[in-house]
């Protein structure tokens, strides 16, 4: 979910994409994530996606979180003027209204990590 908000972001500012949540921590993957709780000498780790489905009604469901300024990319569309926010707007609208109508059905990813000490 958040993926097509910074991908947005780059395409409409590319210079803001070290803001990108991707490039600020890049710990959470799952490779880093496995590396980093085996070196704390723990066993039999495991990374797992955990997926939940997020359904939008339309897209001013989608864009509405993003105004209030609560969370990076928030905090992000409210330090860029109005046309930047504006194109930003438009980019991911187009990216993910879908062509039928409908609601904005997307995937939001955690990872969980298991280990035995």
């Amino acid at each position: 979910m958040m993926r097509h908000f910074w991908d947005a972001v780059i395409a409409v500012s590319p210079n803001d994409g070290e803001l990108d949540q991707a490039e600020r921590f890049p710990l959470c993957q799952p490779g880093p994530l496995l590396a980093l709780f085996e070196r704390t000498g723990l066993k039999s780790v495991t990374v797992q996606a955990i997926d939940i489905a997020t359904v939008f009604q339309d897209f001013d469901d989608f864009w509405t979180p993003f105004l209030g300024r609560t969370g990076a990319a928030p905090t992000y569309l409210a330090s860029v003027g109005d046309d930047t926010r504006e194109r930003i707007r438009r980019q991911l609208e187009a990216r993910l209204t879908p062509t039928r109508g409908g609601p904005i059905e997307l995937t939001a990813r955690a990872w969980a990590v298991r280990g035995v000490a």
